[in-house]
């Protein structure tokens, strides 16, 4: 999980090298509060550093812009009510089962697409990306994406430039936080899309998507090294049959919004709608709850 942080000829030196840099960069962000602390574990400054290289300065520089995102876009602050309309055909949304590493799953399918508000699909998106990483298990730091194809077309396709903008929020503000990204049997005319969007892709992130097709076995073989049959669904060559509940899956996010409004430490506002909604808060970073990855 460290990364590349620098050779040395001292093994002893090594493994001393991630605990310094991620001291340079604490002295370097210097002194936090509020949320910005809650945010900034030893896990979150780790990741950073990961997705830098080990170059502190550049780190710093990367942190310092998602503090500023964090505070001006509030994704904690997003809660179920404000995106439900954007679940209903269940186009994204946290699996109930876990790769093989414990990780979360979110399962994208780009042809169930039903609004047309490119911002308020990226909220959807951060939302549930902020409830994978919510929903880790103890120790584990990141998430995978399942994109099914079934029914895609180019008419049905995102605008590149919504497909640019949540590549920027995932790779700037979610750093390390992407383990693998499995594009599922797409048709060939996405071939057109993908050369556009690949560049929006920096290097780390261009090497965690893997396309998998059903009648190319190494493909195929890779996808199992990470699911199990049994729980990956059939639209992914698994076993296990899906079926998005949109009201089943309201009730399980409504929940989530309560445990993350306490931790981040607003609670009360549960108990109050605005214009029909709830004030529920979202998910932080995993770091936050849990003790970093080894």
């Amino acid at each position: 999980m460290f990364g590349i942080w620098g050779k040395s000829h001292h093994h002893e030196n090594d493994s001393l090298q991630p605990e310094v840099k991620i001291n340079e960069l604490k002295a370097a962000i210097g002194p936090l509060s509020g949320r910005s602390m809650q945010f900034c574990t030893d896990a979150c400054f780790r990741r950073y550093l990961d997705a830098r290289n080990g170059n502190v300065d550049k780190s710093k520089k990367m942190l310092e812009e998602s503090l500023k995102w964090r505070s001006s876009y509030k994704p904690e602050e997003i809660s179920w009510p404000e995106v439900a309309v954007e679940g209903e055909t269940g186009k994204v949304y946290r699996a109930s089962f876990h790769d093989r590493h414990g990780r979360s799953v979110l399962i994208l399918r780009p042809a169930m697409q039903n609004t047309t508000s490119l911002d308020n699909n990226i909220k959807h998106l951060v939302y549930l990306i902020e409830n994978a990483v919510f929903n880790l298990p103890e120790g584990q730091e990141q998430m995978a994406w399942l994109i099914d194809f079934t029914g895609w077309t180019l008419n049905t396709s995102v605008p590149v430039k919504s497909a640019r903008d949540t590549i920027n929020i995932l790779q700037n503000h979610y750093p390390e936080r992407l383990a693998v990204a499995f594009l599922y049997n797409p048709p060939r005319i996405f071939e057109a899309f993908w050369k556009i969007v690949k560049y929006f892709l920096d290097t780390k992130t261009f090497h965690k998507v893997k396309f998998v097709y059903p009648k190319k076995k190494d493909s195929v073989e890779l996808m199992k090294q990470y699911f199990d049959e049994e729980n990956l669904p059939t639209e992914f060559g698994g076993k296990a049959v899906l079926e998005y509940n949109h009201e089943e899956f309201s009730k399980l996010m409504t929940q989530d919004d309560v445990k993350s409004a306490a931790f981040w430490g607003h609670d009360n506002k549960i108990h109050h709608a605005t214009n029909g909604h709830s004030g529920a808060e979202l998910a932080p970073e995993p770091a936050c709850v849990a003790p970093a990855a080894s």
